[in-house]
């Protein structure tokens, strides 16, 4: 079995846990019989050095030819300077239009082993944590219209927020789906008290529900939900929200696990396309020191597998490694407690192949 992954390395430590996590996908394709085709292509400020543009249309090509994407990190402040439109991030928004990529899961789970890095009191994760937000990729005020005027109070500038029903019907239809798989809860987040966009959101989040009368439906404005995240997370399973609230809850999740650097992401097309990507960004104050940790990467791999290829156990394996690495002891600087001994980047890999091959 053939599987063609177009890899975008980008900016920072994106290289550095793209390399992990290809020797992962290469020893799970020899322990499986698998073979993995990888395409590296440019995005983000390496491609603006090269190219000129932050996504080169040859990139998206390649992309659409491939079975799926696998990205590292985008962005840094040597192209700070650079306009909006230019900057390596909007490499990223290119990719999820062109791609059809609407619907992104951030899974945002507690490792056992880490519970001592979740900054939030233990009885309020005692047991562990395990929630999937569910966010809106094309649609909302990031794709919305854009521009800047004259007023008689000077320049002003504006986005617009603007959702249609086949936007929502379609995120809300992944999260019912989801949620069916799991603990068959749906919390839909959004701001109705105010925005008209959200009024329509709710309407069609309560249509879809119907249609799944197994699934117990609640519906939080996105102020008390940002409270409830650190009040209570576990009353959370599934949440399912638009571009910008999930842009902004997503991380908060990410941060009552204790580590960004442990924290998968897939961005999903309609059919089983996706692209995949670790949850933190560049970091380019530690590129080259052989500090970051692959995990997040290694496990958004773990995801390509099971929502694109449908090679569940392999998923488990790349995911069970990780799991053994962290009851091991081995740590990662940004996970690691004071005294603990810390593991590099590669180091980390080495450990990760090594229970995988048993």
């Amino acid at each position: 079995m053939n599987y063609k992954i177009a890899v975008i390395p980008g900016d920072g430590i994106g290289p550095e846990v793209i390399e992990q996590t290809r020797r992962v996908l290469e020893v799970i394709g020899e322990k499986y019989g698998y073979t993995f085709d990888f395409t590296e292509v440019l995005a983000g400020g390496c491609a603006i050095d090269a190219t000129g543009q932050c996504l080169p249309e040859e990139t998206v090509e390649i992309c659409k030819a491939s079975d799926a994407v696998l990205l590292g990190a985008v962005g840094g402040p040597k192209w700070d300077h650079l306009p909006g439109a230019e900057r390596p991030e909007m490499a990223l928004l290119g990719l999820r239009g062109k791609l059809g990529l609407f619907a992104n899961l951030r899974p945002a789970m507690l490792f056992e082993e880490l519970a001592d890095a979740c900054p939030l009191k233990p009885e309020l994760v005692s047991g562990g944590l395990d929630i999937v937000v569910v966010r809106e990729l094309t649609g909302g005020i990031y794709f919305g219209e854009k521009g800047i005027k004259e007023t008689d109070k000077g320049t002003a500038a504006y986005d617009v927020e603007e959702y249609s029903e086949m936007e929502v019907r379609r995120i809300a239809r992944v999260a019912f789906d989801m949620a069916m798989k799991r603990n068959r809860k749906v919390t839909s987040v959004d701001k109705a008290n105010v925005l008209e966009s959200s009024r329509l959101w709710r309407r069609i989040v309560n249509e879809v529900a119907q249609d799944y009368p197994e699934v117990e439906l609640n519906h939080f404005y996105v102020d008390n939900a940002a409270m409830q995240l650190v009040r209570g997370p576990k009353q959370f399973d599934v949440i399912v929200t638009s571009n910008i609230f999930g842009d902004i809850l997503s991380d908060e999740a990410s941060q009552v696990t204790g580590s960004i650097g442990m924290l998968p992401s897939a961005s999903l097309a309609t059919g089983n396309f996706g692209m995949y990507e670790p949850v933190h960004g560049s970091a380019p104050d530690i590129a080259g020191t052989d500090t970051a940790n692959p995990m997040a990467t290694i496990l958004s791999a773990a995801m390509m597998l099971r929502y694109t290829f449908g090679l569940l156990e392999a998923a488990d394996d790349i995911e069970a490694a990780v799991q053994k690495v962290l009851a091991d002891g081995w740590r990662t600087a940004d996970i690691a407690k004071p005294g603990e001994a810390v593991i590099g980047t590669k180091e980390c890999g080495d450990r990760i192949v090594e229970a995988i091959r048993g």
